[in-house]
């Protein structure tokens, strides 16, 4: 069997590697002949609008699906129409658009944080007056690890914002404005999703980030009280059946405070592929994130997502201490992208496991 996947990062990398596992050959696609994912398996380099080299990614593939939500619609939908392609275009689409991915998520009881469309600087000062600040302003498209948005603390601030991410040059832009929400902790939920419709969930996860880059993540524990949890996991398996969606979705929720210990989660956005708060499946769970979601889209019985042992998950930015340092540390398995270091950048992480 051959999987053929948009993106050759290092989520392409570590879907190559549990393909190894399954006997599943991983065929990645991306516009640079230097991405990490070619160091562990093959690697067609063109652009996404070359159709040509899309078409020697899709060549005897039984399924396409992608790596990051950035692929363009075009490339993606080009290799629908000629095998399957999972998780689904729609939400894809969702995911490339916060206006539209807030939307989709309120429609299925995960309701966002506050929020308004925004495309004009008066637009942005009566967003500021409904909603309040602080407020972070963010491209409706494009944009992560805290790239495409500014913090707004004060009113002053309103034309330096509206400046840097929607007056340059003049075009039409469209922006959301977010209100800051008291919470006490940010939990992300992996979810899996076969294509009988069988869903499976991986217990929550709490990530903390620096800069907008995701830092650290370990196990949630009581994500809320079990009732509020239940609540969204009945949203997200609604979400994804009516998506027909296959494969693993992340959605990343903030938990606010009730008084009582636990709290209401509120959806902040998600994430129709694999992610950077799941490394801790492949050392950690029963079956991998990267594993299941082969596994979905190729119609194979999905694995058990129960976690095995204790774990902490730490990504390495910007480059990787010695080995000897590293690997120094009792339990400690470490994950080593093959990236150039840069400022910034996520070159690796390490999941320290026990009993």
């Amino acid at each position: 069997m051959i999987v053929g996947v948009l993106g050759g990062g290092q989520l392409g990398r570590m879907l190559a590697l549990a393909g190894h596992r399954l006997g599943v050959r991983v065929r990645c696609f991306d516009p640079d002949a230097e991405a990490c994912a070619g160091q562990v398996t093959e690697l067609v380099v063109g652009d996404y609008g070359d159709t040509a080299a899309l078409g020697r990614l899709i060549d005897d593939c039984d399924a396409v699906t992608y790596e990051f939500e950035n692929v363009p619609i075009e490339a993606a939908a080009w290799c629908a129409e000629r095998v399957e392609t999972h998780p689904a275009i729609t939400a894809l689409a969702a995911a490339q658009d916060r206006m539209e991915e807030k939307a989709l998520l309120r429609a299925h009881g995960l309701e966002p944080v506050p929020h308004m469309l925004v495309e004009s600087e008066p637009q942005l000062r009566e967003a500021v007056e409904a909603i309040g600040l602080p407020a972070v302003l963010k491209t409706c498209r494009g944009g992560y690890d805290g790239k495409g948005q500014v913090v707004l603390r004060e009113a002053v601030d309103i034309p330096t914002a509206w400046a840097e991410l929607g007056g340059a040059g003049g075009e039409r832009v469209r922006l959301v404005l977010e209100g800051f929400i008291a919470f006490s902790r940010e939990i992300s939920l992996l979810t899996v999703r076969g294509k009988g419709g069988e869903v499976r969930h991986y217990d929550p996860v709490c990530n903390e980030h620096e800069g907008g880059i995701l830092v650290r993540s370990h196990p949630a524990g009581e994500a809320a009280d079990p009732a509020e949890l239940d609540r969204v996991r009945a949203g997200v398996a609604s979400l994804m059946a009516g998506l027909g969606y296959v494969g693993v979705l992340a959605v990343e929720l903030f938990e606010r405070p009730d008084g009582r210990g636990g709290g209401r989660l509120s959806a902040n956005e998600m994430a129709p592929r694999v992610h950077n708060s799941g490394h801790w499946t492949i050392d950690a769970a029963a079956c991998s994130q990267f594993e299941n979601h082969l596994r979905a889209v190729l119609g194979l019985p999905l694995g058990s997502t129960r976690t095995i042992c204790t774990w902490e998950m730490r990504n390495l930015i910007g480059h990787i201490p010695a080995a000897e340092e590293l690997l120094s540390e009792e339990g400690l398995r470490l994950h080593a992208y093959g990236k150039a270091e840069k400022a910034g950048r996520k070159v690796g992480h390490v999941t320290v496991v026990g009993e």
